[in-house]
């Protein structure tokens, strides 16, 4: 069977997050971890492949890519996707600007959107400028990100400073008339010469409408909101059937010991690992310590999982490096921003390796770095897409690699840092369950 739609992820919280919806919207999905070897797996209507390329250098997130479309093209995609946080994660070099005008000149087209709207989280376009709730962008707790601080809310300004080509704007005048007059607003921007519309929407609505617009279009961009509108597009031509209610959504029965790891700074997961602190045993992994490497760092392993071991058995631990803006600067002043961060990835998934060593089955990684650091410490090929814990972050299962077919299952959740309410970390055991 071809595979209608081929998805880029620029982290993995977002290849998760892109798949969840996916799956809602009746497509089956499968997330596959860096770029694959072999073909496709069967029955599948998308794939994500999921990368490590939001704060790398533009050339190899480039590189990553393109890589990752040519493995896409030959699985036979009739349409192509690249998606990003849904707060337009980048620095005035990229990475977002540079790989869309990659992946163009490889399609050989000359025009696609930006759209990272997802209103269900609170990130809404108004005439270019992107809001997290009821602030501007650059109000917001992303002012203050480590390694993408956003400064500037409007997206067309932001955007164009990445590209080479011109970007125009298709506003909420145009996008409340509907499908029809969006799709014709990007004929006309067509005309004046832009390559890029970045589409305002302010409601589910609106991407359904835009996802029908871009039916035509051979690459898209955008968040995974985006996502909501194009299924449909597929059924129409007759090339997706339905699925039975739910049945893309189930996972197998959860087993062993739950943990939570947490490596993001944002504003959000600060509040959901303040909330699990007072629920459950925690252990925090400071960068500074860590700066002195080798035995230094081995003693904090060490430390970590003996604490690990003590605790699993009375219910579900929390490890973390989440500390406020000011906190992560000091380190970074000390360490360098890099430095600091390959630091905590680097211990948080050695940790996760130890903990699954341990009889961890059940586990949540936020922050999309360290969510891919994880990842790639455990060996895990690619996630089947289960249930929905918060808007745009389902429980997956892991799919085993060659040769590790008879390893238990691992549920993992993988949480985009700025994303899910408070609770986020307690109820998520109750949605497995």
């Amino acid at each position: 069977m071809t595979v209608l739609l081929g998805c880029i992820a620029d982290d993995f919280t977002g290849g998760t997050d892109l798949a969840g919806m996916l799956v809602k919207a009746g497509m089956r999905t499968v997330q596959l971890i860096g770029v694959p070897q072999g073909p496709p797996p069967a029955d599948v209507d998308a794939v994500v492949i999921a990368l490590k390329s939001r704060t790398n250098a533009p050339e190899e997130a480039v590189a990553e890519s393109l890589a990752a479309l040519a493995w896409l093209q030959q699985a036979g995609c009739r349409q192509f996707y690249f998606k990003y946080c849904s707060t337009f994660d980048s620095t005035p070099r990229g990475n977002i600007g540079p790989v869309a005008e990659a992946l163009m000149r490889a399609l050989d087209t000359d025009f696609t959107i930006a759209c990272p709207a997802f209103p269900a989280n609170g990130r809404t376009i108004y005439k270019g400028n992107l809001f997290v709730g009821d602030v501007p962008l650059a109000e917001s707790g992303m002012r203050d990100h480590p390694l993408t601080p956003m400064t500037d809310s409007n997206l067309v300004r932001v955007l164009q400073r990445q590209v080479q080509a011109k970007v125009g704007l298709a506003d909420y005048a145009v996008v409340e008339k509907g499908a029809a007059a969006i799709a014709q607003r990007f004929t006309d921007l067509r005309g004046q010469g832009c390559h890029f519309a970045v589409v305002d929407a302010v409601s589910n609505r609106d991407l359904e409408a835009i996802g029908a617009a871009c039916a035509d279009l051979k690459l898209i961009t955008g968040g995974s909101g985006i996502a909501l509108g194009l299924p449909q597009n597929f059924r129409q031509r007759g090339q997706l059937s339905p699925s039975p209610a739910g049945q893309a959504g189930r996972l197998p029965p959860a087993s062993g010991l739950r943990a939570v790891i947490s490596g993001s700074c944002s504003v959000a997961t600060q509040q959901q690992v303040a909330h699990l602190r007072e629920l459950a045993p925690s252990f925090h992994v400071d960068p500074l310590q860590l700066a002195a490497g080798g035995e230094v760092v081995d003693a904090v392993l060490e430390q970590a999982l003996a604490w690990a071991n003590q605790h699993l058995a009375q219910g579900p631990i929390l490890i973390y490096a989440t500390a406020t803006p000011d906190a992560v600067r000091a380190v970074q002043a000390q360490l360098g921003v890099e430095r600091a961060g390959a630091l905590v990835e680097e211990t948080l998934a050695a940790i996760a390796q130890g903990l699954v060593r341990l009889g961890v089955g059940q586990l949540i990684v936020a922050g999309g770095e360290t969510s891919g650091a994880v990842v790639k410490a455990l060996g895990v090929a690619g996630l089947r897409i289960g249930p929905e814990i918060d808007p745009g972050v389902p429980w997956t299962l892991a799919l085993a690699a060659p040769g590790d077919e008879g390893r238990a299952p691992l549920a993992l959740a993988l949480k985009s840092g700025n994303f899910g309410t408070v609770d986020f970390f307690s109820k998520a055991w109750q949605v497995l369950a």
